[in-house]
């Protein structure tokens, strides 16, 4: 390519100066960008190119020349990944950088969105010294030094054994050598990493993919060809309850009829202790979506329960509900810290899912309403609400740029409005009808710090203030970080 210094397959030496969102290292080689995969900032590797563009290219390290040094600890960032398939498997991107590192960087990347996207200044500089894993103490004075009263970014909240936190695993089904194999996307391709066992998955769910693995071989069960659209088992999802012990399996299927349904449901039951419910769904369409539109029960229960922060939930095969229990009873903890509810207020909660946040925050308000655009995601949360005998919330389905007007009409009027979007954050409909609502406070809970940046942008353009933010790590050795905001209208005092 014209104009680009590097061709694929060319091993060249750069110096890593930083991190993608995907935890890509970013070298240099005569001013052009390139992702080196496995790379960590600091470092000089060797790597072979792999592909190019105009703007940027990819490369996979070949050897690493010169450790960088990191303040987590005195041997550098660098540390060996426990993971036996870690360099094929595209389920981790960080396992090679210390823990300690990981939650340095996850804040930083937030900072990083906060100040180029969203052009705020945030208090504490570009890195957080000292700061134990989950120490909320202050940095201090929030001015920035010229008088503007910055943004708040607490230390990243991890976890004390960021290992085994996975719920659910969902496993892709293909062909390899030797027949049936199940595991994970190896990084950048659709090619399955065959997989028995998985150090972010709790155990149980390894112990259930595995089962189900070898009955479908016992009783020569298709596996889905994505080539050609042939054979009939294309996923394998488990669900376990750490708190009731309760097990689901899902059989993600080319096709309603499964040839031996009953032996191996009963093979699944004699094998996985715990289950309580094994369910078909049915998805015969090209496609990477991963469950269709017809589930049903083959055995035993549609649901199994569990239970976040005091609150039981039922979670149905193809439930939204968050896979990383411990983490998640922090993230919204957070939540309902921020919203700072004295029991008087109507909250409203905008994307809210099978309604984990609006029961939350149920039990501090005096009345929540919760929409959603999914319907099966509202009679979640309607039986949710009913599980737990909490009688004020709300739940609609529809756009919350339009529910939310028509509860206005009718007298309903926040003082807070909850806000947790799914990656490309916030509908601009939605960003407008809370700006016209100008509720006291917004908690922006948010799984992509871009998306949240941008919005913060709107939502201060409009008359608020972003106070605090904190991140929080539901995905060890990932690249992922979610986040809760803080934001308060501007003649609002903030508490």
């Amino acid at each position: 390519m014209a104009g680009v210094p590097v061709i694929v397959g060319q091993q060249v030496e750069c110096e890593i100066i930083g991190l993608t969102h995907d935890g890509e290292g970013v070298g240099r080689v005569d001013g052009y960008t390139l992702f080196v995969r496995d790379a960590l900032p600091g470092e000089k590797v060797l790597a072979v190119v792999a592909s190019i563009g105009k703007s940027f290219g990819k490369a996979r390290m070949v050897e690493l020349l010169g450790a960088g040094s990191g303040a987590s600890n005195e041997g550098g960032i660098r540390v060996v990944p426990p993971c036996p398939i870690y360099d094929t498997c595209g389920g981790c991107q960080l396992q090679h950088m210390s823990y300690a590192e990981q939650l340095r960087w996850k804040r930083q990347h937030v900072v990083d969105n906060l100040a180029r996207i969203g052009k705020l200044q945030v208090v504490g500089g570009a890195s957080v010294q000292g700061r134990a894993v989950g120490d909320q103490r202050s940095f201090g004075d929030r001015s920035t030094g010229d008088g503007v009263q910055g943004v708040l970014v607490h230390p990243t909240i991890g976890m004390a054994d960021p290992w085994r936190y996975r719920n659910k695993a969902q496993v892709p089904i293909g062909f390899g050598d030797g027949g049936l194999i199940g595991g994970f996307y190896e990084a950048g391709s659709n090619d399955i990493v065959d997989m028995d066992a998985c150090l972010i998955q709790q155990e149980e769910n390894e112990e259930t993919v595995r089962a189900v693995k070898e009955a479908a071989r016992l009783l020569d069960i298709s596996p889905y060809n994505r080539a050609n659209g042939k054979g009939l088992l294309r996923h394998v999802v488990v669900r376990h309850a750490a708190s009731t012990g309760q097990r689901m399996v899902v059989l993600v299927t080319n096709g309603r009829d499964i040839p031996h349904a009953q032996e191996l449901v009963g093979l699944i039951r004699e094998k996985v202790l715990g289950v309580v419910s094994v369910c078909q769904n049915v998805n015969t369409a090209v496609t990477p979506v991963v469950f269709g539109e017809e589930t049903r029960v083959l055995w035993g229960e549609d649901v199994i329960y569990d239970e976040i922060g005091g609150i039981q939930f039922a979670i149905s095969p193809r439930s939204f509900f968050q896979v990383n229990p411990e983490q998640t009873e922090r993230l919204y903890g957070k939540a309902v810290e921020y919203a700072a509810l004295t029991g008087k207020e109507t909250v409203i909660d905008a994307y809210c899912g099978a309604g984990t946040i609006s029961l939350f925050l149920a039990k501090h308000a005096d009345r929540v309403y919760g929409v959603e655009i999914i319907p099966e995601a509202i009679e979640d949360a309607k039986r949710n609400a009913l599980l737990n005998g909490i009688r004020n919330a709300v739940f609609a389905v529809g756009p919350a740029e339009v529910v939310m007007p028509r509860w206005q009409a009718e007298g309903i009027v926040p003082d807070v409005i909850v806000v947790d979007p799914p990656r490309k954050g916030c509908d601009p409909a939605l960003i407008a009808t809370m700006l016209e609502l100008r509720p006291e406070r917004i908690v922006y809970v948010s799984c992509n710090p871009s998306t949240l940046a941008r919005d913060l942008r709107l939502l201060e353009d409009g008359g608020y203030r972003t106070v605090e933010v904190q991140p929080v790590d539901m995905f060890p050795h990932t690249g992922h970080v979610e986040a809760v905001a803080l934001l308060v209208r501007n003649e609002t005092e903030c508490i």
